[in-house]
C-alpha cells in the first residue's frame, strides 16, 4: 500500500483553514449578536452582520453536505 502524502497534506491544510474561517464567521455573528442589546448605536448593523456570518456557516456546510452526498 503507497500512501500520497502529498495529496494527505493538502487535504489536511485545507480542512485547517476552512474549520478555523467557519469557526472565526460564527464567533462574529455570535459577537454580533450580543451587540445586540448594547446601548450603543448600530445595533441593527450588527445584528444583519450576525444573520449574514450565520447564512454564510450555513451555506458552506450545506456545500459540505453536497460534495459528500454527490
Amino acid at each position: 500500500m503507497k500512501i500520497d502524502w502529498a495529496a494527505l497534506g493538502s487535504v489536511f491544510g485545507v480542512s485547517l483553514v476552512v474549520t478555523v474561517a467557519l469557526v472565526g464567521l460564527f464567533t462574529l455573528g455570535v459577537v454580533g449578536l450580543a451587540k445586540k442589546g448594547s446601548p450603543r448605536g448600530g445595533a441593527a448593523l450588527a445584528v444583519t452582520g450576525a444573520y449574514a456570518c450565520f447564512a454564510a456557516c450555513a451555506a458552506a456546510v450545506a456545500y459540505g453536505i453536497y460534495l459528500i452526498v454527490s
